[in-house]
C-alpha cells in the first residue's frame, strides 16, 4: 500500500471506531471467500459491518476512540465487526461462529468496556433494540386494551340481559 492509501484507510477506520458503540474482534484464518461474503451479508442485514485491515493500521486508527481497548487483541488474521446497536454485531458473530469453527471470537469492546469471549456471548443473548422497543410498546398498549375491554364488558352484559329478557317475552 502506498503511504496516501494507508493514511486514507486509517482515517476511514478511525471514523468507524468513533461512531460505533460495539466492536467484536475475531480470527478468521481458514475461512473461504464465500464464507466471508456470507458473514458480510449477515452483518449488513443486521445493521452491522465487518472490517478486515492490517493490524498495525487498525491499532493506529484505534487511538483516540472509545474502543481503543481492542488493540491488544489484534494479532494474526483478525476481522473487526462493528455496529451502533450494541447487540447486532455480537449476535451475528456468535451465530456465525457456531456454524463455522474456523471463525473464533477473541473479544471486543462496548464503549470503553473491554469484553472477553463470554461477555460477547452474553451480549449476543440479549434482545435487540427493535425487540426491546416492540416489548415496551406491547406493555404500553396492553393496559389500554384491558381498559377498553372492561369498559365494554358491562354494556355487553346489559345487552345480553336485555336480549334474554326480550326472548323470554317473545316466548311467553
Amino acid at each position: 500500500m502506498e503511504r496516501a492509501a494507508k493514511k486514507e484507510a486509517v482515517e476511514q477506520l478511525n471514523e468507524v471506531f468513533k461512531t460505533t458503540s460495539v466492536a467484536v474482534v475475531a480470527q478468521y484464518s481458514g475461512l473461504t471467500v464465500a464464507q466471508m461474503q456470507k458473514l458480510r451479508m449477515q452483518m449488513k442485514q443486521a445493521g452491522a459491518a465487518v472490517k478486515v485491515s492490517k493490524n498495525r493500521l487498525a491499532k493506529i486508527a484505534l487511538e483516540g476512540t472509545d474502543v481503543v481497548a481492542i488493540g491488544p487483541m489484534l494479532k494474526g488474521p483478525t476481522v473487526i465487526a462493528t455496529s451502533n446497536d450494541p447487540v447486532a454485531a455480537p449476535k451475528v458473530a456468535v451465530e456465525f461462529a457456531k456454524a463455522n469453527e474456523k471463525f473464533v471470537i477473541i473479544g471486543g469492546s462496548m464503549g470503553k468496556t473491554v469484553l472477553n469471549v463470554d461477555s460477547v456471548k452474553a451480549l449476543a443473548s440479549l434482545p435487540s433494540l427493535d425487540e426491546l422497543r416492540a416489548k415496551i410498546v406491547g406493555l404500553l398498549v396492553a393496559p389500554a386494551t384491558k381498559i377498553a375491554q372492561l369498559a365494554n364488558a358491562p354494556a355487553g352484559k346489559l345487552a345480553r340481559v336485555i336480549q334474554a329478557h326480550a326472548s323470554k317475552g317473545e316466548a311467553a
